[in-house]
């Protein structure tokens, strides 16, 4: 009880998240080791990832997955877990990142199947991947002072994405396409700026699946969509 009530304490006074205090958070049902080097888990994608991303995406055929900006690598362990069959590369701009990222791929037993890269989007990538997984950096740069203090303890680098928040989401969308197979598909969190999105990809057809456990903004799009809607410009490989 006293180290409990340490904790408490100490998380009144700091204002720090409880999940670096104590180096644990969960995700998809799991157990994460997590420190001020990554965001703290809780993106709405779990229950995507639950469902295997029916009935959009069929299963059986997942072999090659990609996620953008894996932080923690909670995301990745959980495709890993979900796609059996598959191979999954997770990549970050951040070594530091990463660096918690291989420790809870490595506790979770997936490391023959998840490799761990240090990229910046796609650059450097090869090959094309069945589905391709991101929850970048959204935020708008001016909204961060307005919020909780708490938020002042996690990376800047994996919220904050340019003035209206769009920055990193765009620049995966320019992309895609050309990294996608024939039936694959992009799963893009983008939160509240769902209607940012819209209006800066206005010939994009997102779907945007209702979340039974709560959160939003998780957009969908297939490789189809993708390469007939946007502009020839966009749908180019080299970033």
């Amino acid at each position: 009880m006293g180290r409990i009530h340490a904790l408490l304490d100490l998380r009144i006074a700091s204002r720090r998240p409880l999940p670096y205090l104590t180096g644990e958070a969960w995700f998809a049902g799991l157990p994460y080791y997590v420190d001020e080097r990554v965001l703290i888990p809780r993106s709405p994608f779990a229950e995507l990832i639950a469902s295997r991303f029916e009935p959009w995406l069929e299963p059986a055929g997942v072999r090659r997955v990609l996620e953008i900006g894996t932080g923690s690598g909670c995301i990745a362990v959980a495709l890993a877990l979900a796609f059996p069959e598959s191979s999954v590369l997770a990549t970050d701009v951040s070594a530091d990142a990463l660096a918690v990222a291989a420790r809870n791929v490595e506790r979770h037993g997936v490391a023959r199947r998840v490799e761990l890269r240090l990229a910046d989007l796609f650059a450097g990538l090869e090959g094309r991947f069945d589905l391709i997984v991101s929850n970048p950096p959204y935020v708008p740069a001016d909204d961060v002072a307005a919020f909780p203090p708490e938020y002042g303890f996690e990376p800047r680098l994996a919220l904050v994405s340019g003035a209206d928040g769009m920055e990193t989401p765009a620049g995966i969308l320019h992309h895609a396409a050309r990294f996608l197979t024939p039936h694959g598909w992009l799963a893009l969190e983008v939160g509240a700026g769902m209607s940012v999105l819209e209006a800066r990809f206005p010939r994009v057809p997102f779907l945007w699946p209702e979340l039974l456990n709560g959160g939003e903004g998780i957009a969908l799009v297939s490789a189809a969509d993708l390469r007939a809607n946007l502009p020839p410009g966009e749908n180019r490989r080299d970033p």
